[in-house]
């Protein structure tokens, strides 16, 4: 019964085995490494590093370690959101670091990160971390790229939630829609409306010949070089509005409609969309025409970019107010107000540790895109840890638990019925009473939309002294994105206006749980069950950890029997899986 408290983390990976000499640290075959001394001609006005010059080099290592995983040339679909923590003296070194994450049909996404080094003292700091998508292209054939394989937790949980933020990169753009439609935009109550800047004083156009130094073998201009020809005019756009020096702190998705090759002029124009009490937002578009004949321009590339005006202990300065032109200025405006919403939001939700966040975030249309989000990108984390330790095995159910800033457990057990089937019996909460005690009752509260869900779960108390308890879930499924993911229901809890604390029930929380199912073969399902157990969530479940507890292993069982009984009721709703 006892398995002597395997690890997971002794199993070995044997096709990696020959790309690892005896005694040498695992690298990553797609990663690409590039150091770079900051010298003058890199610099601003104040000697630090030039952010288009870093966008340039942060381009080129990306694209060499896309190459490196696709065999082919590449070209830069979109870059995601850049918030830059440090800046980067002259004589100090820049160290970036790119490697793919995951590969999907013709494209990559490339995870990279910046490091600056001071040479004297030998301190080093974290400038920025970037995401960026990548194309392979070839003359004559379709592309169709290798899969990555990871193979450290950390590779692995890139890989894992790399599916989640492609997802989030589609439906970006429908998200402003949804919040400007949905929710009113407030402005800031101290704004001053008899001092305001007009906001044409701040629009700034600037054409570029496109030469073969700006492009690579195939003639396509370098990403790179577009986005330092961005932030150089969206830099002098917000120099207009403070008349001071403006530090760019982040930049929101390049992203890249169409190629532009040698011998195209791109006309770049940028503008203060808004600007709020201590930062600013710039808008930069990008088209392109070949000859001054043409009247039809291609639209190349757009990007947002926050500026900030720092004082001399590096605080930023009150800004002037913005007055946006009617009409197309006016909406300019207020989605920029949106995406600083959504920014704070995302910001909050994604790169926060677990131990920061709240058990239950609030839930509203501004941040439910990210919120589901994080909801699977912690079930797929936690997942991929390789640390988990084997506690007890109890006939053909595992119980696995995790120590680290939360006790987390992991169930798991393989079932005769096909994944599709058990994705679409578990991962509607409302049946999750038929074959566990612990959920009383479940009310659907809101159907967010395809793949989201809020319910409402009331569970029983747990001896007469104690009232019910009772939770807010946000369930989001996800079917498999390629061959061997797996289907993901993840839970956490949310706050709703709607569904307050009441003294009738004493409220609950769960931080991160929920399934993961692999197939295995012809209607044969591993289900695999996590839970980050808060503390009321570890005396609610009443586990043993000294050994599997027999509430555990029947819920789980009677899992099993729910889902062998209802197997051949889902002919019709499989259709679509």
């Amino acid at each position: 019964m006892f398995s002597g408290r395997t690890s997971r983390k002794s199993i070995s990976h044997p096709e990696h085995e020959d790309t690892m000499a005896e005694g040498e640290e695992y690298r990553n075959p797609t990663e690409v490494q590039m150091s770079q001394l900051v010298l003058p001609c890199h610099t601003n006005h104040r000697g630090e590093l030039s952010i288009g010059q870093l966008l340039k080099w942060i381009d080129t290592t990306a694209c060499l370690s896309a190459e490196r995983h696709a065999g082919c040339p590449c070209v830069t679909a979109s870059m995601d959101d850049i918030y830059f923590d440090h800046t980067i003296s002259v004589g100090q070194v820049v160290n970036i670091k790119a490697k793919v994450n995951r590969a999907f049909n013709s494209s990559m996404e490339v995870g990279i990160q910046v490091v600056s080094e001071d040479l004297c003292s030998e301190k080093q700091w974290s400038v920025c971390k970037a995401l960026a998508t990548f194309v392979a292209h070839r003359e004559l054939s379709k592309v169709k790229l290798k899969q990555v394989i990871p193979v450290t937790e950390e590779e692995k949980t890139e890989h894992g939630v790399a599916a989640e933020r492609r997802r989030m990169r589609l439906v970006y753009a429908d998200t402003i829609k949804d919040l400007l439609a949905h929710c009113a935009i407030q402005d800031d109550p101290d704004k001053d409306f008899s001092n305001m800047v007009p906001a044409e004083k701040t629009r700034v156009e600037s054409v570029e010949l496109v030469l073969p130094p700006h492009a690579n073998h195939q003639g396509n201009t370098f990403g790179g070089q577009i986005m330092a020809w961005m932030e150089n005019v969206a830099t002098i756009a917000a120099s207009r509005l403070c008349h001071a020096h403006p530090t760019l702190k982040a930049i929101e998705m390049f992203h890249f409609r169409g190629p532009s090759q040698v011998g195209d002029r791109l006309v770049l124009k940028a503008i203060v969309n808004n600007a709020f009490k201590h930062s600013m937002e710039v808008g930069v578009c990008v088209e392109a025409y070949r000859q001054e004949a043409e009247t039809q321009r291609r639209h190349i590339n757009s990007a947002f970019m926050t500026f900030v005006v720092l004082d001399k202990d590096d605080q930023p300065q009150k800004l002037p107010w913005i007055r946006p032109q009617p009409g197309e200025g006016e909406r300019r405006y207020r989605e920029a107000s949106a995406r600083k919403k959504i920014r704070l939001d995302r910001k909050y939700l994604v790169s926060c540790k677990q131990s920061e966040m709240a058990l239950s975030v609030p839930w509203d249309p501004s941040n439910q895109v990210y919120l589901s989000y994080y909801n699977v990108s912690s079930l797929k984390t936690l997942m991929a840890k390789d640390n988990w330790v084997l506690s007890v095995e109890f006939g053909e159910v595992h119980l696995y638990t995790l120590e680290e800033e939360f006790l987390s457990f992991h169930l798991e057990m393989v079932v005769h019925v096909d994944a599709a089937q058990v994705f679409t019996l578990l991962s509607d909460l409302r049946r999750r009473p038929e074959w566990d005690k612990h959920y009383r009752s479940v009310e659907l509260v809101q159907q967010v939309d395809e793949d989201d869900a809020i319910y409402h779960v009331v569970s029983p108390a747990l001896s007469s002294n104690t009232k019910p308890q009772d939770f807010v879930i946000l369930a989001s499924r996800r079917k498999p994105c390629d061959t061997g993911d797996p289907y993901v229901i993840a839970l956490r809890s949310v706050t709703l206006p709607t569904h307050c604390e009441t003294p009738e029930y004493q409220r609950g929380e769960t931080l991160c749980s929920g399934f993961c199912l692999w197939r295995e073969g012809d209607q044969l399902t591993k289900v695999s069950y996590y839970n980050q157990a808060t503390p009321g969530l570890l005396n609610y479940v009443t586990t043993n950890v000294a050994g599997l507890s027999m509430a555990f292993y029947n819920t789980f069982k009677a899992c099993e029997s729910f889902l062998l009984d209802n197997r051949n009721d889902l002919a019709p709703s499989l259709q679509t899986l």
